[in-house]
């Protein structure tokens, strides 16, 4: 059984920090616990539809080039870092919820709350209503220390270089984009979100999205996905603290039905390589050190 009480992410750090960028892959987790297993009515297989697979390994480039990786090691359908800590669905519950959750947001009606309700195509996870107790387990060994080092670590780089950009990396099921089309007329590979240029600055996204197209991707800003809990937490456009969601196509470089990595996948993860060793070095001419003061 995984133990994740005792380490529920793994932290990949540079030998010495170069900018400053961290890299957070918060859904590419695939450790189930055996009794998460057996609560469910769902096959394993069918539970990690809703994983980021293998995106943790498509950006591990980042400490090479002196950047910090924090990954899940849970997967998403047990709990999802990216929501508010307490977005849960009171369907789910045998015992009353107490009053300081959010139990209406369009998230937890759509199924997907910190503790999600169903993976992907609405498939219902659980075979019976949880108690809050496992809740309130899993927010506080699981949810609670992942955020507690990401912010760690961004504010770790604002000590060292006076800014922190956030990158958080994502994958998105290619039926989420096909009638999403870039250049040319293709559905796109990679969705840039800054919700709408309130977590970055303009400048930040438009180069990545410029350094992507360069490398032959076909590339859309905020839609579909415009940037979810973390990215709108942890940045703000013109502060010293900013964010930017990346989402790649899973189409790119893994079989959607098997989970297996399509033979492409090393060319994909040296691409993205590429890419960041040109955009990270922009990275540290924005953020500075005086936009502390208006936070």
């Amino acid at each position: 059984m995984a133990n994740f009480e005792e380490r529920p992410f793994s932290i990949d750090r540079p030998a010495q920090l170069a900018y400053p960028a961290v890299f957070s892959s918060p859904h590419s987790g695939s450790e189930y616990p055996q009794a998460f297993l057996q609560s469910s009515k769902l096959c394993p297989r069918t539970l990690r539809t809703s994983e980021d697979c293998y995106i943790d390994a498509l950006f591990s480039s980042a400490s090479g080039l002196g950047c910090p990786l924090i990954s899940a090691r849970f997967p998403r359908a047990y709990l999802d870092v990216n929501r508010e800590p307490y977005e849960l669905d009171p369907t789910m519950f045998t015992d009353g919820l107490p009053g300081f959750v959010n139990t209406s947001s369009v998230r937890v009606s759509g199924g997907l709350g910190t503790i999600p309700r169903i993976v992907a195509e609405s498939r219902e996870i659980y075979a019976q209503p949880l108690t809050w107790s496992e809740a309130q387990r899993r927010i506080e060994y699981l949810y609670q220390p992942y955020h507690c080092a990401l912010h760690s670590m961004m504010e770790d780089s604002v000590e060292r270089f006076g800014s922190a950009f956030l990158i958080d990396c994502h994958s998105m099921p290619s039926t989420a984009v096909q009638n999403t089309f870039g250049l040319g007329g293709k559905p796109v590979d990679v969705v840039l979100g800054d919700r709408y240029g309130s977590t970055c600055d303009g400048e930040l996204s438009e180069y990545l999205a410029e350094l992507f197209a360069n490398a032959g991707l076909k590339v859309a800003r905020n839609k579909p996905y415009a940037g979810g809990y973390i990215t709108q937490t942890y940045g703000r456009s013109g502060h010293a603290k900013q964010a930017l969601q990346i989402e790649i196509n899973r189409d790119l470089y893994m079989n959607e039905r098997t989970l297996e990595r399509l033979p492409c996948f090393g060319e994909l993860r040296d691409t993205i390589a590429g890419i960041l060793a040109e955009f990270l070095p922009f990275t540290a001419t924005f953020g500075k050190p005086m936009a502390l003061a208006a936070e």
